[in-house]
């Protein structure tokens, strides 16, 4: 058997132009980490076969797209600073970038692409989404990659996802509380720094405290800022 050898097409105005659309999100319930799913459907419109997409996806956060009430612009002033500098402040955060494979398909297919939820309240955007009560997170979703297909004589072409594929999406924030909230029930998460933890668990044992959580209630009780 003849293997042809793989060769990007002359004229790229007949090779596959996938579009992409996110059909929802969903949490994960048993995995070793915090994940969620988005559904992510691929259709190729002219209904070229095509073997398989090695996709890469930028997964952003774009904040200025939506609006705040005033308990949550407090929530988020440690992130963008004073509201007032908001049309400055609210630029993109990245979330994931994710590498993802297509499988063959002619036509449409649907995938799951998982995205780690990452509770580190350092992480600007675990912060952003942690801020919101309720509502929509709103996301765009930049893609790129190399899509394989075959040429009329059965030979194998590839050509590159176009820059210009670009999709926004409104993800339910409680999909990520459901998420975060399964793996980490009632419980929330800080980073300290190394010195910091271990005064703090040396002032547990001093105050004979069974968890850093009742020490730290315990050091905000006397400050008045429990």
């Amino acid at each position: 058997m003849t293997v042809e050898p793989m060769a990007y097409p002359t004229d790229e105005s007949s090779a596959p132009q996938p579009e992409f659309e996110v059909l929802g999100a969903r949490a994960v319930r048993y995995a070793a980490a915090p994940v969620l799913n988005l559904d992510l459907q691929v259709t190729e419109p002219t209904g070229r076969q095509v073997y398989m997409i090695a996709l890469t996806i930028q997964l952003m956060i774009e904040p200025a797209r939506r609006t705040y009430d005033d308990a949550t612009r407090a929530n988020l002033v440690g992130l963008f600073g004073p509201p007032e500098r908001w049309s400055v402040t609210t630029r993109s955060l990245v979330w994931a970038q994710l590498d993802v494979v297509v499988p063959a398909f002619t036509g449409q297919t649907t995938i799951a692409v998982p995205i780690n939820c990452n509770y580190d309240l350092e992480v600007a955007a675990a912060k952003y989404l942690h801020s919101l009560p309720d509502g929509e997170a709103p996301l765009a979703l930049h893609f790129n990659g190399m899509i394989y297909y075959p040429d009329e004589h059965g030979g194998l072409q590839m050509v590159l996802v176009p820059w210009t594929k670009s999709i926004d999406f409104k993800m339910p924030v409680s999909i990520w509380k459901e998420t975060i909230g399964h793996y980490f029930p009632n419980t929330a998460w800080v980073g300290l720094r190394a010195e910091t933890l271990e005064a703090l668990q040396r002032e547990q044992v001093a105050r004979g405290l069974a968890t850093a959580d009742d020490c730290v209630r315990d050091l905000l009780e006397e400050s008045g800022r429990d």
